[in-house]
């Protein structure tokens, strides 16, 4: 069915969605910064962009029947979601981390820097969407969820059902305390991936009881993620250089399956490369480690930092592709060890580990973005498809930026309050304890297996970035939920055959509907009255 509707997409800053935009940002970065300071988690604001959209559509008048467009309320989804993700993780955590430091001064340089790294990492999502990397036909779940809706309120009839009854078994499951999105994950993305993220999930759950060892504590999933992360990024590196090796083949190939080739890809790669040294320069040069460092260290550290930032994008993207889930705290948490490791001063560690914490929750928000819109615009040709993305990040950055400005005038009320993102204590914590040399012998000894099951896998599967995730997140009944949607999934399949693919898909993004709509009620009551 064509969905396209429009003739010409929607723009983010006609009148109609820009105001509605601005309200929602506002809307968004209060629930973001409200939730990760009381709770320490985000949730995914992005359905109730939508449920606004389609309210107002429903209002007498002509200005209220233009929210009626699928793409604008795309935009709205699109410009909430990214406003609350903004403001929580890529901005009002990175500055928490300083401020528990001691060090008021360093503030206003992190929050520059962690704006630069925000608005680089959500770039390069769009320069690197819908290619061999990061296809718009994966999963990105929390998109499909997104699309679903949108589609639902349009269309009505067994679609709408399908997506009510969803989110009604989500809610009533995730109020029971079953992980009802990761029930859904199973329906939508790649079984190999989930298996491996289903059992990494499972292992960390019971690693004490059955192995009688905390696992976490002993750094073996972050050495088995940094395996699994090096491998995949020199797996993207060969997809490039074949891609260029073979440039008129692979432009050929890729014209018919993906809106960006390699080539495309691999000046994006570059690009944000060259911005993020052109950041961490500034961040160096605003946080004056130039008087604390020696130009050889200084140089080190910029060229980290900006490496860093790309790995961490990469490894959350990717588990954000798959699953809907990714270990963005974790993965921060990885690259900060490996810089102690190196011999970085403490002030340089904290300027670095709330750089490289500002982007990968952008890079992942915006994949869902951008993937529900790319579901949306299906019956459109590719001018319109890449017309429709880029008002999307027009939405983004207008979110981004109401983010900014809300942190700006905000973030004293919350720290005089001592209500600081819970993980910015476990980094600061670990940048004044250090780093022991058994840890390190635990990081190289794990990062064995880690590359080996990501190299088995293949750069399509990520089974090893993925069982890394799960290893990374201390929730054995998701594992359980993963496992068994994707048992049910395969005797579906079985037993109706691919027909039973788009109703499990649209019952799968109720039950994320569901799960999200109950995790976002339920954490906005408990952060007012804890």
């Amino acid at each position: 069915m064509d969905h396209s509707r429009d003739d010409k997409h929607p723009r983010a800053f006609e009148p109609t969605v820009f105001i509605l935009n601005i309200v929602l940002a506002v809307l968004g970065a209060i629930i973001g910064m409200q939730i990760i300071t009381t709770l320490g988690v985000t949730p995914n604001t992005a359905l109730i962009g939508v449920l606004v959209a389609i309210g107002l559509s429903r209002l007498p008048g002509s200005i209220f029947s233009r929210y009626r467009s699928i793409h604008r309320q795309n935009l709205a989804q699109s410009n909430i979601s990214c406003s609350t993700f903004a403001a929580a993780n890529s901005l009002l955590l990175p500055i928490g981390i300083p401020y528990l430091f001691g060090m008021p001064d360093m503030i206003i340089p992190m929050l520059i820097g962690a704006t630069m790294g925000m608005l680089i990492d959500t770039a390069m999502l769009y320069w690197f969407f819908d290619s061999r990397i990061f296809p718009g036909s994966a999963a990105w779940p929390p998109g499909v969820a997104a699309a679903e809706a949108i589609y639902a309120g349009d269309e009505g009839g067994k679609r709408a059902k399908f997506l009510l009854w969803g989110s009604i078994i989500g809610l009533a499951g995730s109020y029971l305390k079953i992980p009802m999105s990761a029930l859904g994950v199973a329906f939508i993305g790649n079984i190999w991936a989930l298996s491996m993220f289903g059992a990494g999930l499972i292992i960390r759950g019971y690693s004490t009881s059955i192995f009688g060892i905390d696992i976490n504590k002993l750094y073996i999933p972050h050495g088995m993620m940094i395996g699994a992360g090096l491998v995949a990024g020199l797996q993207i590196i060969a997809i490039l250089v074949k891609g260029r090796k073979n440039a008129t083949e692979s432009a050929a190939a890729t014209s018919n399956d993906y809106t960006r080739d390699d080539r495309e890809v691999g000046r994006g790669l570059a690009k944000g490369f060259a911005l993020y040294v052109a950041a961490a320069v500034i961040l160096a040069a605003m946080g004056g480690l130039y008087t604390l460092m020696a130009p050889g260290q200084m140089l080190g550290w910029i060229l980290f930092a900006a490496v860093s930032c790309i790995m961490a994008e990469l490894i959350v993207g990717l588990s954000a592709m798959h699953a809907g889930w990714f270990p963005a705290f974790a993965t921060t948490l990885i690259f900060l060890v490996i810089g102690i490791i190196i011999g970085f001063p403490p002030v340089a560690l904290a300027l670095l580990v709330g750089f490289i914490a500002s982007g990968g929750p952008a890079f992942a928000d915006a994949g869902y973005d951008l993937k529900a819109g790319w579901m949306l615009r299906r019956g459109m040709d590719h001018a319109g498809e890449m017309e429709g993305r880029w008002q999307q990040i027009l939405a983004a950055v207008t979110g981004s930026i109401v983010a900014l400005i809300m942190v700006l005038l905000f973030y004293k009320v919350y720290f005089s309050q001592n209500l600081v993102p819970p993980v910015d204590r476990v980094f600061v914590a670990t940048i004044k304890a250090g780093i022991d040399a058994s840890v390190i012998q635990n990081l190289l000894i794990w990062a064995v297996p880690g590359a080996i099951i990501q190299l088995l896998g293949g750069s399509s599967r990520q089974m090893g970035i993925m069982l890394a995730t799960g290893l990374l997140i201390l929730n054995p009944n998701a594992g359980y939920a993963v496992l068994a949607g994707i048992i049910i999934r395969i005797i579906l399949i079985r037993l109706k055959g691919q027909e039973a693919e788009t109703p499990m898909t649209i019952m799968a993004a109720g039950f994320i509907a569901g799960d999200a709509i109950y995790s976002f009620v339920d954490s906005a009551f408990r952060a007012k009255w804890k």
